[in-house]
């Protein structure tokens, strides 16, 4: 259900932008979405067909662009791509691991038509 909320805010950002851009129509809407975020693709674009009706994002289409996650190990300091679940360091197996990309929500870029 937050897909609802942030998906509201996404719409607000844009129409705002789009309005100060002196927009007619936005066209595309680029999110940038962490593989450990918890947004749902289909859920956020669900409610954006429904909340964007009527507004100057009507019919925008959404791009959505997975950002893999990436850990660091906080006792050997190797870097790696997480695969599937959250797992210690394949180097040193260490949990002592620390987020450095996987968990962003972001709108990234919008297109405009003037």
């Amino acid at each position: 259900m937050h897909e609802l909320s942030v998906t509201e805010s996404v719409l607000e950002i844009a129409c705002k932008h789009a309005e100060q851009a002196r927009a007619k129509k936005v066209t595309d809407i680029y999110l940038v979405i962490g593989k450990l975020s918890s947004i749902v693709d289909d859920s956020v674009q669900f409610y954006w067909d429904f909340i964007s009706k009527g507004t100057i994002c009507e019919e925008a289409t959404l791009h959505f662009k997975r950002i893999p996650a990436e850990m660091v190990c906080l006792d050997c300091n190797h870097n790696y791509t997480l695969e599937d679940e959250l797992t210690p360091c394949p180097q040193c197996g260490s949990a002592r691991i620390r987020v450095v990309a996987g968990d962003e929500f972001n709108l990234e870029s919008i297109e405009v038509q003037r």
